[in-house]
């Protein structure tokens, strides 16, 4: 049976939301600052583009910044608050008496291909 987790309590939890969202705040002023940077040397190296790939550059650095600090946060919120701690990791508990069905077969008759 798992271990309660600590963002079961009500305290933990709010104090660990609002740490992800101070996070997630700063990584937010971070990516801006990233893609005027980037917008600002592609303009100064750049001829004759498109309005349209500064704005695809631009959407593909914010996204994919936010996107990675959104789960490595998620992560940080997890290890930090302890919550990963009370996950059940006995391997002990698991029935390995039985044999394991090989799927490669299921469905056939008695083992045999068409």
């Amino acid at each position: 049976m798992a271990n309660p987790s600590p963002l079961d309590n009500p305290e933990n939890a709010a104090f660990a939301w609002a740490r992800y969202r101070r996070l997630m705040r700063l990584m937010m002023g971070i990516t801006l600052g990233t893609v005027i940077i980037a917008m600002a040397i592609i303009y100064n190296q750049t001829e004759d583009v498109s309005p349209h790939f500064f704005i695809a550059t631009a959407l593909g650095i914010g996204f994919s910044m936010l996107l990675m600090s959104a789960l490595m946060g998620l992560v940080f919120l997890s290890s930090g608050t302890g919550h990963d701690a009370s996950v059940d990791n006995d391997l002990d508990s698991l029935d390995l008496s039985k044999k394991p069905t090989d799927r490669r077969t299921m469905g056939w008759k008695d083992g045999a291909e068409r």
